[in-house]
């Protein structure tokens, strides 16, 4: 089945290449590759069918990928400075599409991110992941105390170190050059994927970056900022998480048809400017106080809605969460010191401080943050001439409902992009770059309405299964972003849209589809045509630009309880899955 796959992805493409015949799988074939600082720290031959990683080891990603291809499984690692190394692994399928693919990592976390590398190497390519530099969780920044070069590991090295070599590596082995190269990530690996292209435009080929938590010296302590709001836990002005289903149900019935559609899904949410009046105490949801807020409870939200802005000037620090999100606000709003990501990048990152508070927060701890840029971290050059010159074409996007990483950090990327290369006009950068909301999509993945969120994103494949890659029962460059982004590579073929899809189990792909939808380029959005099953990719087409979008009036139902989660039920499963899936985070 794997042959038939890469075989029709080869014919669509157009790339005519031949497939190689690999060496040996042992160290005498990379004997003469590796520089003085490397090492093979283990090398396997993995049968087709089998597993393979580290286990709980590997304390970011401690599941393993199963269900593989025949291939050759490498450990290298590599000294960085007298005081860090880093490590990377790489796959080489024995049957190889003569391409490279680098995967990314999540938050802070250290860990070959051997899952992604599983799904990955399915497609046929030669796969790499590095650990960053550490093992650690994905929230746990303890490891970069006092350790300016472990920081540096994290922040871009260790990730240059192992494409570089990794390429060099899987050249040896195929004894062949490689055709092209591409780049899928989300979170910090959508930073690291725009970082990379920032500092080295000839890495890759092709790049896809989800959810990219680019700014890395605004956006953890704007972490902690917009936590601080919701603090302390027995303040007055408190949300706390039980009542965050009842908000998300009130921006649905405020906003929902703002795109002409009642379907569930906030897609407009630029438009959506939630009042939370209606839920007041003092009015007729005071009834029920189990689900009414105070007038402190509701200035809570609005200040986590708005714009982070620095208060001596009103400069723009980091923009606020967006409505539509509110299912993943356990995530930055209900932590008892704020959250892990931006309370600990500020102790261990910025200050070096393991004691320092989140009470002693002001608008100075970013400003020292952006001074310093520990790691050298912040992907933030937004004049990428030399990858747009050797023809990179980079594609990014970004759940609308996401609670962690706000979307509207990718946008003011997108356009500063538009600002530094296309003198304020849009089509100056589209011919290589383009940006994607995703409407009811949260962190990277998943959606607790019920809206198409898998298109072969970041970590799409690996969240519904150890040996799921692609978009299943959709493998083509319509349905899959990597795919459709390897034939404007490869094919000249622009990006126009890329259908989205979800299932009646939110994350079972062997259930029937509930729902598919375009996916457009920024500033177009979907637009329902107000005839035919509005859960088909058919009945929709990329319209208005979403600043002046009107909605179209419609009697379309909205899809029934049995195929959309309820929000208490989705709530629990965004903090459950927020732990057990927190590699994706930041």
């Amino acid at each position: 089945m794997i042959d038939i796959i890469i075989l029709s992805v080869l014919l669509v493409l157009g790339a005519g290449v031949a497939i190689a015949e690999p060496a040996a799988c042992d160290a005498a074939t990379f004997a003469g590759i590796l520089p003085a600082d490397a090492s093979i720290e283990k090398i396997t031959l993995v049968e087709s069918g089998a597993s393979y990683g580290e286990g709980a080891s590997d304390l970011n990603y401690p599941v393993s990928p199963t269900n593989l291809p025949e291939l050759c499984a490498v450990t290298i690692q590599v000294v960085s400075s007298p005081t860090s190394l880093y490590r990377f692994g790489l796959f080489l399928p024995s049957d190889w599409n003569s391409r490279f693919l680098a995967v990314g990592n999540g938050g802070f976390g250290g860990g070959i991110n051997w899952l992604d590398m599983g799904a990955g190497v399915q497609y046929g390519f030669a796969i790499v992941s590095t650990d960053t530099g550490h093992n650690s969780t994905t929230a746990d920044i303890a490891w970069a105390l006092n350790n300016p070069e472990k920081k540096t590991d994290w922040g871009w090295r260790a990730f240059h170190g192992s494409v570089e070599l990794g390429k060099q590596l899987t050249e040896a082995y195929y004894a062949a050059r490689i055709a092209y190269s591409y780049y899928n990530g989300c979170s910090t690996g959508g930073r690291q994927g725009l970082k990379e292209v920032q500092m080295s435009p000839d890495s890759f080929d092709g790049v896809v970056v989800g959810a990219a938590a680019w700014y890395t010296s605004h956006l953890n302590p704007w972490v902690t900022k917009v936590g601080t709001y919701n603090l302390p836990f027995n303040g007055t002005n408190h949300i706390d998480a039980a009542l965050f289903p009842t908000m998300a149900r009130e921006v649905i019935r405020q906003c929902d048809a703002l795109d002409g559609l009642a379907d569930g899904i906030v897609s407009l949410p630029s438009r959506c400017n939630p009042d939370y009046t209606t839920l007041s105490c003092s009015g007729p949801a005071g009834a029920n106080r189990s689900a009414c807020l105070t007038d402190a409870q509701i200035a809570t939200a609005g200040n986590a809605y708005a714009d982070y802005r620095a208060a001596a000037s009103g400069e723009l620090l980091y923009p606020g969460l967006t409505p539509g999100c509110e299912a993943q606000w356990s995530l930055v709003l209900n932590q008892t010191s704020t959250s892990p990501y931006g309370i600990n990048y500020i102790r261990d990152f910025v200050y070096d401080d393991a004691e320092w508070d989140w009470t002693a927060y002001n608008d100075s701890v970013l400003e020292y943050a952006a001074q310093t840029d520990p790691g050298n971290a912040t992907a933030d050059d937004y004049d990428i001439s030399a990858f747009r010159g050797r023809g990179g074409k980079l594609i990014m996007y970004h759940g609308l409902a996401d609670g962690l990483v706000p979307p509207k950090g990718s946008e003011l990327y997108y356009q500063k992009t538009v600002e530094a290369m296309g003198k304020g006009n849009l089509s100056g950068v589209q011919d290589f770059f383009r940006y994607f909301e995703v409407p009811g999509m949260g962190h990277c993945y998943g959606s607790s309405v019920g809206a198409p969120w898998a298109f072969g994103g970041g970590s799409q494949g690996s969240v519904l299964g150890t040996d799921v890659w692609s978009v299943p029962g959709f493998r083509n460059a319509e349905h899959d972003i990597l795919l459709a982004t390897m034939a404007w590579v490869e094919n000249g073929t622009a990006v126009e849209s890329v259908v989205a899809t979800s299932w009646l189990g939110p994350y079972n792909a062997s259930t029937p589809v509930l729902r598919q939808r375009p996916l457009c380029p920024y500033p177009q959005t979907a637009l329902y045509g107000g005839q035919g099953d509005p859960g088909n990719a058919a009945s929709w087409s990329c319209g208005l630009n979403v600043s002046v979008v009107k909605p179209i009036p419609t009697s379309a139902p909205i899809p029934s309880a049995a195929g959309v989660c309820s929000w208490d039920v989705a709530l629990t499963i965004a903090s459950v899955t927020g732990l057990l899936v927190a590699f994706m985070l930041i």
